[in-house]
C-alpha cells in the first residue's frame, strides 16, 4: 500500500456531540475525494505564534541593554 502526505491546516468545530475537521475544497478536488471515502488523518496541535504581538514596541535602547545587564545606575 502506498501512502503520501498532503497537508492542510483546518479549524475544528463542534456539531452535536462531535468535533468536525473540514477538508478544504482545493484538497478535495486535487485528491478526487468523495463522501464515504476512507482517508488517514494525522493530528498535530498547532502552537500559537506570537510573531508580531509587540508591534510598535521599538528596538532596545542603550539604556534598556544596560538595565538588562544590571548596570542601571
Amino acid at each position: 500500500m502506498l501512502f503520501y502526505v498532503m497537508e492542510s491546516i483546518t479549524e475544528l468545530r463542534k456539531v452535536g456531540g462531535s468535533v468536525i475537521a473540514t477538508i478544504p475544497k482545493q484538497l478535495v478536488d486535487l485528491e478526487n475525494l468523495a463522501p464515504g471515502q476512507k482517508v488517514r488523518i494525522e493530528v498535530k496541535k498547532i502552537k500559537k505564534s506570537f510573531f508580531g504581538a509587540a508591534k510598535g514596541i521599538g528596538s532596545l535602547t542603550k539604556e534598556d541593554k544596560r538595565w538588562m545587564e544590571g548596570k542601571d545606575d
